[in-house]
Order: C-alpha cells, then sequence, then structure tokens
C-alpha cells in the first residue's frame, strides 16, 4: 500500500502522478457525460419534440445539440488542465515572483491555456447562439417570404443569411479576443486603415452591393419580370447580391452591377396594367362619308369581338392626309393576353372585313393633269 501511495506521489512535469491521473479522469468522464448527453438527446429529446405540433422545439434540439455537448466537454478540459500546476511563475532580477493586476503571480503558460479556452468558448457560445438566430429564422421569417409574391426576396435571403451569420461570428471573435485580454481596439484600428484602402480599392464592389439591397428594399422588378436599362431590354434571370442578370429579346444574357439601378430609371414592361396600341389607317378620297362612318364602326366591332382586348378603345375620323383620309384607332391589349397574336387577330380581321366591304385602303399617289 505504501508503495502504491509512493507511486501515486511522485512528481512529473511538477503535478504528481496522481494529479495526472485525476486529470485524465476528469477528462474521460467530461467525455463520458458529453456522450451520454448526446444520446439522451437523440434518444428521448428529439422523440419528445418530434410529437409536438411546433417545428421550432425540433428546430432548437438539433441545432443546439452539438453546441451544448462540446461545452460540457470543454468545461470538464478545462477544470482538468487549469488545476494542474502549468510552469512556473515569473520572477523578477532579485528571484521574486511577479505578481499581476489580479493579484496572483504571473504565469505565462497558465494564462495562455486560460486566454485558449476563453476564446475557443467563447466561440462555443457564438455557434450556439448563430444556431439559435438561424432556427428562428427558418421557423418564422422564411415561410413569410415563402408566402410573398416576389421571388426575389426567396433568391437574396440565403445571402442574408449568410452576412447575418458573419457579424455575429465577427462580434464573437471580438469578444473572445477581448476577454483573453487582447487590446481589440488597437486591433481594430490597425483594421480599420486597411479597411480604409480595402473600401477605396471596392467602392465599385460596395456600391453594386448597396445598389442590390435597394432592389431587394424597393422591388422594382423581380425574376422573370422584362426590364429596360440603358437600353438594354430583356427579362430578369437572376438577381445577386453583386449584379443582375437578363436574358436580352435576342436570347443573349447581360450581366448587370446592380449599382447602375440606382443611377438610372429601370422600366418595367411587364408591370404595365396593359398595352396600349395605336393604328393609323387611311381610306382614299373616294370613300364616301356613310362609308367612313361603317368603317369605324367595323373597328369598334372587331376590336369589341377580341377576348384579348380591354373595353376602353378610341376610333376618330382625325386627319386630312395628302393622299388618304386618316382614321386613328387605340385601344389596350390585356396584361395576360398574347400582344403579338392578339394584333395579328385584330390586324386580319380588319384586312378581311375592309376588302369584302370594298373599302380601299390608301397609298402614296399622285394625280396628273393634263392640257
Amino acid at each position: 500500500m505504501e508503495e502504491i501511495t509512493t507511486f501515486f506521489n511522485k512528481e512529473f512535469y511538477q503535478n504528481s502522478i496522481l494529479d495526472w491521473a485525476i486529470s485524465f479522469g476528469i477528462i474521460l468522464g467530461a467525455i463520458l457525460v458529453a456522450k451520454i448527453l448526446y444520446w439522451i438527446t437523440g434518444k428521448f429529446v428529439k422523440r419528445a419534440a418530434s410529437k409536438t405540433k411546433s417545428n421550432l422545439d425540433d428546430l432548437l434540439v438539433d441545432k443546439l445539440e452539438e453546441p451544448v455537448v462540446y461545452a460540457v466537454a470543454l468545461i470538464g478540459f478545462f477544470w482538468a488542465i487549469t488545476r494542474l500546476t502549468l510552469g512556473s511563475p515569473e520572477l523578477d532580477v532579485d528571484g521574486k515572483m511577479l505578481i499581476g493586476e489580479d493579484g496572483e503571480p504571473i504565469n505565462h503558460i497558465k494564462n495562455f491555456v486560460t486566454h485558449a479556452f476563453t476564446i475557443i468558448f467563447t466561440l462555443n457560445v457564438t455557434w450556439l447562439i448563430v444556431r439559435t438566430v438561424d432556427a428562428l429564422i427558418v421557423e418564422y421569417l422564411m415561410p413569410m417570404i415563402e408566402r410573398s409574391e416576389s421571388d426575389l426576396d426567396d433568391q437574396l435571403m440565403p445571402t442574408i443569411r449568410k452576412v447575418f451569420k458573419l457579424i455575429l461570428w465577427s462580434f464573437g471573435v471580438i469578444i473572445g479576443l477581448n476577454n483573453a485580454g487582447f487590446d481589440v481596439a488597437a486591433l481594430i484600428a490597425g483594421l480599420g486603415i486597411g479597411g480604409l484602402a480595402f473600401a477605396l480599392a471596392a467602392q465599385d464592389t460596395v456600391k453594386n452591393i448597396f445598389g442590390g439591397v435597394m432592389v431587394f428594399i424597393d422591388k422594382p422588378f423581380k425574376p422573370k419580370d422584362r426590364i429596360v436599362i440603358n437600353g438594354i431590354d430583356g427579362a430578369v434571370e437572376e438577381v445577386g447580391i453583386r449584379s443582375t442578370r437578363i436574358r436580352t429579346l435576342t436570347g443573349r444574357k447581360v450581366t448587370i452591377p446592380n449599382g447602375q439601378f440606382s443611377d438610372n430609371a429601370v422600366e418595367n414592361v411587364s408591370d404595365e396594367p396593359s398595352r396600349k396600341i395605336v393604328i393609323n389607317l387611311g381610306l382614299t378620297y373616294e370613300t364616301a362619308p356613310e362609308n367612313m362612318e361603317a368603317a369605324m364602326e367595323y373597328l369598334k366591332e372587331i376590336i369589341a369581338a377580341n377576348s384579348g382586348t380591354e373595353e376602353d378603345m378610341s376610333v376618330g375620323f382625325n386627319a386630312w392626309g395628302d393622299f388618304a383620309m386618316g382614321i386613328l384607332v387605340i385601344y389596350y391589349i390585356k396584361k395576360d393576353a398574347d400582344i403579338l397574336q392578339t394584333q395579328t387577330d385584330i390586324n386580319m380581321a380588319i384586312l378581311k372585313k375592309f376588302n369584302s366591304e370594298g373599302l380601299e385602303f390608301a397609298y402614296p399617289t399622285q394625280t396628273i393633269y393634263k392640257k
């Protein structure tokens, strides 16, 4: 028995073998507790959460499972290591121990371990917070966005989630470094000088990102809308955080920096309530007054009979031309109708009706009288 006691009291790197064994046991115990907690969560907690009507508890259990288990293991590791004697206290030139601001002897190895665990534990808590917030976004915000009519917010939401996570992780790193004793203010100031130079070099990129945010907020258009900007006419295929891709009417893909949407007028062709069509017809001067009146009635009947047009229309005898009497026709095609096919149907109906009624369209002619 005495030999066993003597063995465990032997020092190894400034700690007895018993102290090393206890710390090793604490580490094993922490790992075992973490494993048991992980098993209980998967076996019972998840099963209980799946029986509730809400999906939030299922998401929270799934998201928080790993950070909590790692936190338990980290606490065990920290307790096991810090209870040991790590290195020797720092001495001054007279051989006296140097005392820190906290009243404890200065031990660089112990301080390093403490600061390292502080940063790691802070990052683990940040991980837990990020996962919790992400679960709330998935459960509450994402369904609201999916129910909206616009597809633009659906495309930008993954990017916004990444930016939001980056912000939270940045705060976590800053808090961890600050708690570990680093001069975060000086670090941020140094980064600020470099950031200023970077911002000057990347101001166009920042402008485009800001333009993408404005597109998301103002919603001047959405994917599949036909728009016109700077003479580019086409359908929006994809809206990114930095640029927007448009498929032109010729079939070519054009990438437009989002900064242009804040500097230029954007015409949303798809958002028009109806398409206005203007026709100028010319009948010969040989047309009798009653035939002119009949022609205008025919035009009204043809337009009214087409299912793709609205009720609002205007038909009038509006001009005495050089070689024709002008009839102005204005009608509107419904938003959901085929614009080209509607115009074709109406024009063909006009052509057939006028030909069958003997109404002659005028064309440039000149009559010369010879004596």
